[in-house]
């Protein structure tokens, strides 16, 4: 039984539909985990941990994003002042 064009168009939508959400959520799990290697090695590195404290400081507007980032930002600020007390 041979579709009709409404029901190619359909299906190709669908396709389409499933390639991009497959596509995002690659892009996330890539997201997760650069961030968790750059958050690891921040907390061993009092230089990187100055970088991305500073960056998140500058880059992180909304309030509810600021307010899940307190706990990291503390540790980067102690990790980054450790620099100068030997510790690094």
């Amino acid at each position: 039984m041979a579709r009709t064009i409404d029901q190619q168009i359909a299906e190709a939508q669908a396709r389409l539909y499933r390639l991009k959400t497959k596509a995002k959520a690659s892009e996330t799990r890539r997201k997760i985990i650069v961030g968790a290697v750059v958050t690891t090695e921040a907390l061993k590195d009092p230089k990187i941990a100055r970088w991305m404290a500073s960056t998140l400081r500058k880059t992180v507007t909304r309030e509810v994003d600021q307010k899940e980032l307190v706990g990291l930002l503390a540790k980067l600020d102690a990790k980054a002042q450790s620099a100068g007390t030997g510790d690094a």
